[in-house]
């Protein structure tokens, strides 16, 4: 049982050491209920990555096998949702579209943090700027997934929070973006590299809160001829896209992948834990950041819908 939010800054510190992304309040506990079925552990990647650190320090890049003629190279940035998803989404883009991959994803992080010229104010190093993989890499694609980081842990956010002053804190999400937009085409050069945003699911303490910050990076998108994957669609109930909830019906997929479907006598699969609204990882956190270390349905349906429109259109400039 979770108790109620007294220090926030100490508390958001906790749950950031526990791959928690401090991005949208208290966990509410009438809204998760207990937790599922144990499921079966994810398949390794290919290529592994580094090991996982404290969320002040880099996770390692992890680059990905050479891939053929005209697959497409994909670098994969975000938060603690994308730290969770980094070796699935990898696995689907090389098996799906033989892509090179690099994913250096930072639990806690928002776009500001991404950042050339935030210095010591950023939980993302030097290395790891955007631009700066950008340049080093040469990807044709960067995937940037971000919940929005609304409470103000994140240094570079000068305290603008979502709860004090939801008007500064979409201007600011705004004028980030578009900056990260620039500092990436900035770093491609001639080869500017295609931008996917990915739209987020539904969280059941702000909604709205999510609603806007996904219409901000579809303006952003359009603004700047890029893309969104509504990776957040395929983790909504399909009558209400915005309704948070713990189960979906199980896909034929996940039909026929048992470990995938964690109800089948309903008819239903998990996507969160019951301690955990935010994340869709079925393992329990753990104090240092992790790619999520088993089988997760919501895992797997956000790393397809990447892969679909990478895929689909992404490559077409």
């Amino acid at each position: 049982m979770r108790k109620p939010w007294i220090v926030g800054v100490l508390l958001a510190g906790v749950l950031l050491g526990a791959c928690q992304d401090p991005a949208s309040g208290p966990r509410d506990p009438a809204a998760v209920p207990s937790a599922p079925a144990s499921v079966s552990p994810e398949p390794r990647s290919s290529s592994p990555g580094a090991a996982p650190t404290t969320h002040r320090r880099s996770l390692a890049p992890s680059p990905g096998p050479t891939s053929s003629a005209g697959a497409p190279g994909v670098l994969y940035l975000g938060d603690s949702l994308a730290v969770e998803s980094r070796t699935v989404l990898g696995r689907e883009l090389r098996e799906r579209l033989h892509a090179t991959y690099t994913g250096a994803p930072h639990p806690g992080t928002t776009l500001c943090d991404y950042l050339e010229g935030t210095g010591e104010r950023s939980l993302v190093p030097a290395g790891d700027k955007a631009a700066a993989l950008v340049r080093a890499r040469r990807p044709d694609v960067v995937v940037l997934q971000f919940w929005g980081n609304a409470w103000g842990y994140t240094p570079c956010m000068d305290g603008i929070t979502h709860d004090a002053s939801p008007t500064r804190y979409f201007q600011r999400y705004a004028a980030d973006a578009e900056r990260l937009t620039g500092q990436i085409a900035g770093a491609g050069g001639a080869r500017r590299p295609r931008i996917v945003w990915v739209l987020q699911g539904p969280d059941p303490i702000t909604p709205d809160r999510v609603r806007r910050v996904n219409a901000l990076y579809e303006r952003q998108a359009a603004a700047s001829g890029d893309l969104v994957a509504d990776a957040g669609r395929a983790v909504s109930p399909a009558s209400a896209r915005y309704a948070w909830t713990r189960y979906l019906p199980c896909t034929a997929y996940e039909r026929a992948h048992p470990d995938y479907c964690t109800d089948p006598a309903r008819g239903r699969t998990a996507l969160h834990r019951g301690d955990d609204h935010l994340h869709f990882c079925l393992a329990p956190t753990t104090s240092t950041p992790r790619p999520c270390p088993v089988r997760s349905p919501g895992i797997l349906r956000i790393a397809r819908e990447i892969t679909r429109v990478v895929g689909e259109r992404a490559g077409a400039r």
